[in-house]
């Protein structure tokens, strides 16, 4: 398996991954992407912006994420908490894997992929959030080391609980 830039041509893979989430979540009762994004205008910027990047087989994708190096506005102001440091850092957002790969641990190999291009880039921190009630990602997010910092805010209403690592 590998990790690259998505290009157009996985647009569509990427969205049935995507499509496949949203429905787990409305079934779960968990009130993450069910506003409309991520959606397929938000994934093509992405593409074009150059932060988007799938997980591959040989076969087809398996996964799909953002990585964003540079300032998230969403992540300027955190409640109940603080960031571990105002260093520079990378985003992680948007992970979805396809449901029939569940349990094989592939959400974390974006982790580590972004670990690794943090380090490429000389930063050494790395910030993500997820829905409070999303406990898979937060175990994820856990085992992968980073810290609960605290509550941010994506869109007008929608909190979401903060994480930062620190690395290398």
């Amino acid at each position: 398996m590998n990790i690259r830039k998505t290009t157009a041509e996985d647009l569509d893979a990427v969205m049935e991954i995507i499509d496949a989430a949203k429905a787990y979540f409305k079934g779960a009762g968990i009130d993450q992407w069910q506003r409309g994004t991520p959606d397929r205008a938000m994934i093509t910027k992405d593409i074009a912006n150059g932060c988007s990047y799938v997980l591959c087989d040989e076969d087809s994708v398996l996964g799909t994420c953002m990585i964003l190096f540079g300032v998230d506005p969403n992540y300027a102001v955190i409640e109940n908490g603080a960031w571990l440091n105002d260093e520079p850092y990378g985003v992680i957002h948007r992970i979805a894997v396809r449901p029939e790969c569940k349990g094989r641990h592939l959400a974390a190999q974006f982790f580590e992929y972004a670990q690794e291009m943090a380090l490429q880039q000389g930063v050494h921190n790395l910030r993500v959030d997820t829905h409070a009630d999303n406990k898979s990602m937060q175990k994820l997010i856990a085992r992968c080391g980073f810290t609960m910092c605290g509550k941010v805010y994506v869109g007008i209403d929608e909190p979401r609980l903060a994480f930062q690592k620190v690395i290398g």
